[in-house]
């Protein structure tokens, strides 16, 4: 699972070959500074960068681009460095000057397969120029991933010299003046489009011949450059070569091209919120780039054989000057399902990054504005009399100026994401709609189950009005807790005890019924645990419409035969998978996937069933066991810390509106509300009969 890192936290590191990543608004210099135990670089010979772009074990572009790919082998890293600092910074050749006025920038650190290890998006930066975004270092004996994010307004020098260069200065010179030749190389970021700065076409890249490795610089006896990729790239169609235990060539070998040749097209997908985090895609492995010039395969390599998907729908003409209006389903896809789905998380990227924008201009006008006034207020000629209040008057005029344009960009952006949402939301296939969509009126049982399902919506303080739908893939990779035992919703309406754990019932039954409704006849089976029968008013729609496996189970006598036969089904379904061997199953077994509701949890059940429950919640879902439980959170506290991994494990939902889902790409807090049925709706059963007359037809 990715680590989403917040600055000073660290990450083990798990494998030694290893890209890391960087995406940017516009194009940026990336490189880094091997140093030793005390971080100290001990000089320009230590310092990987675009006139010097290759070092044992580190590789980095030549050139300025807003996507990189930096190539590490830590295994070939010499003894005596202890730290790699991953560097980035604004090139002095035209362009912005400060960090403050680009996007955040993103950087990850993945395997060589593309799976994500740890991740971290640069917030908070202003006037800096140059930054320190990561730290690679050894404790004992392992390496580890730092955020760092320090960031210097005096550029590279600054940041050179903090690292105790002695020639800092004329290094950031050579550095700058080697991305300036490179130039006409470098990739141009996507051009911003009118709905929402989101590019859904593929650019092509300038081409351009590779240039041959820099002269070694600095005294000898520092660690020397090689011209050599620490992954012993080679061209498309050149015979394999034999490479060292270090992953470099053996000798009598020609050494690899750098796969900088060409830059290869921007890495798709960014950090996802989720609680609790919302959950994330994980990338697919990338084809090796060529070393030359021409055009770039991007082709997946699992897809190289298939047809490519059709094209998406084109918008309609428009007057000129005016934004292109939006269509539902012009995301990339080889589906109209997972076309929709990738445009609603580009609906939830767009409105992240414009928020955070918003916030932080506010936070700029509010910061400048206390300054000023101090500065007004520093002399005491000026305190008292006219030209104070003059001052002080100019002051609140310019920050209000400010907020005014800063709103004024985020209403226009707002507006655009509404539009966009009015014409998705009613195309949105069943496992994505609200229950109040047509659409569901029209149900017909599915013959294959969907890539995500809806789990409710999603909104943020400024625009309450605009609800971006929560997403989640299929099969799911965690469990849910529905708390029972919040006080209170934001609107300020106060519920009792009683009425809010009706209310979570009533989300986990809607949420068990449309899992049902989404999958073919068959595949999926709902078990319920009601210890002392007290949501039986809740699933009487379950019940009634006979979707269960069997009657819910009450008293410690049907806890713990449910969850014997679970545990079983796991354990099972696990040795047959390990041993390769999944046609020794016994006969009637159940491997359709299994949803288990859990109801008044952690009353009526013993330490055996919690263990169990524990069991479930980490092993079932890779097997297709899937836990939901409905409990209060403060009452599980009372039974100790033994409950705490069984909470954490799960992804915490709410019956009642809560700004309780955590967005650790840009840092906001969501507000989630739960898919409802609407008061007085027959939807849910009417959709539960069809279910149930397609499993009669199925057994």
């Amino acid at each position: 699972m990715t680590a989403e890192l917040v600055r000073g936290q660290n990450h083990p590191l798990s494998q030694a070959r290893l890209e890391i990543r960087i995406a940017a608004g516009t194009p940026v210099v990336a490189g880094a500074t091997l140093g030793d135990e005390h971080g100290t670089v001990h000089g320009v010979e230590w310092v990987v960068h675009p006139g010097a772009p290759a070092l044992p074990g580190l590789e980095v572009s030549r050139q300025a681009a807003a996507e990189h790919r930096l190539a590490v082998d830590l295994g070939a890293v010499p003894e005596a460095v202890h730290r790699v600092h991953v560097l980035l910074a604004l090139p002095s050749a035209g362009g912005p000057v400060r960090f403050g006025a680009v996007a955040a920038p993103f950087v990850a650190v993945t395997g060589l397969d593309g799976t994500e290890l740890a991740s971290y998006t640069i917030t908070g930066l202003d006037a800096e120029s140059a930054v320190v975004a990561l730290e690679l270092y050894r404790r004992q004996g392992a390496w580890k991933v730092r955020a760092v994010g320090q960031g210097y307004a005096g550029g590279l020098t600054e940041l050179l010299t903090d690292q105790g260069l002695p020639r800092a200065r004329q290094l950031a010179n050579t550095i700058h003046e080697a991305v300036a030749q490179g130039l006409a190389r470098a990739v141009t970021p996507p051009a911003r489009t009118a709905d929402g700065d989101r590019a859904r076409q593929t650019t092509t890249p300038a081409p351009g011949p590779d240039q041959g490795s820099s002269a070694t610089q600095g005294a000898a006896g520092a660690v020397p450059p090689q011209p050599l990729s620490p992954y012993g790239t080679q061209p498309p169609g050149t015979p394999p070569q034999p490479t060292t235990p270090s992953g470099g060539p053996a000798s009598g070998t020609s050494q690899p091209a750098s796969p900088y040749g060409a830059q290869g097209a921007p890495a798709t997908g960014g950090p996802q919120p989720g609680h609790t985090q919302v959950p994330a895609d994980a990338s697919a492995a990338q084809p090796p780039a060529p070393t030359g010039g021409g055009p770039i395969d991007y082709s997946h390599p699992r897809r190289q054989n298939a047809a490519p998907p059709p094209p998406p729908p084109a918008a309609p003409p428009v007057q000129p000057g005016q934004p292109a209006r939006p269509v539902a389903g012009d995301a990339t896809g080889w589906s109209m399902d997972e076309r929709l789905y990738n445009q609603v998380w580009g609906m939830f990227e767009d409105l992240a990054r414009s928020t955070a924008a918003y916030r932080s201009a506010v936070d700029f006008a509010d910061s400048r504005r206390e300054q000023e006034l101090d500065a007004a207020l520093a002399d005491p000629r000026s305190r008292i009399g006219g030209q104070g209040d003059a001052a002080r008057e100019a002051a609140r005029a310019k920050h209000a100026q400010l907020v005014e344009q800063a709103r004024a960009a985020y209403d226009r952006d707002l507006g655009q994401l509404t539009a966009e949402s009015e014409v998705v939301e009613p195309a949105l296939p069943l496992a994505y709609a609200r229950w109040d969509n047509s659409a569901w009126h029209d149900y017909r049982v599915p013959f294959e189950a969907p890539m995500a399902v809806r789990l409710g919506d999603l909104h943020l303080p400024e625009c309450a009005e605009l609800r971006i739908p929560m997403l989640v893939r299929l099969p799911l990779e965690r469990g849910l807790w529905i708390d029972s035992g919040a006080t209170g919703s934001l609107d300020g309406s106060f519920l009792d005890s009683h009425e809010l754990h009706r209310l979570a019932m009533d989300t986990a039954v809607a949420l068990a019924a449309r899992l049902l409704a989404v999958h073919p006849a068959g595949d999926y089976t709902v078990h319920v645990i009601d210890p002392a029968g007290s949501g039986a008013q809740s699933l009487a729609a379950l019940v009634w419409a006979g979707v269960l496996a069997a009657p819910p189970a009450v008293g410690a006598a049907g806890v713990a035969d449910v969850l014997a036969r679970l545990t079983e089904r796991v354990d099972l379904v696990q040795m047959a998978v390990r041993g390769g061997a999944a046609d020794a199953l016994p006969p009637g077994l159940d491997t359709s996937e299994q949803l288990l509701i859990v109801n008044d949890f952690p009353h009526g059940f013993d330490d055996r069933a919690v263990t169990q429950l524990r069991y479930l919640a980490d092993e079932g879902p890779s097997v297709g066991v899937h836990l939901m439980m409905v409990a209060d959170r403060e009452e599980a506290s009372a039974y100790g810390p033994l409950l705490d991994p069984l909470w954490r494990s799960l992804m915490r939902l709410t019956p009642v509106p809560d700004d309780h889902l955590a967005d650790p790409w840009v840092g906001h807090a969501w507000t989630y509300e739960p898919a409802l049925v609407p008061p007085g709706s027959q939807v849910v059963q009417q959709v539960l009969n069809q279910v149930a007359a397609a499993r009669t037809k199925y057994t």
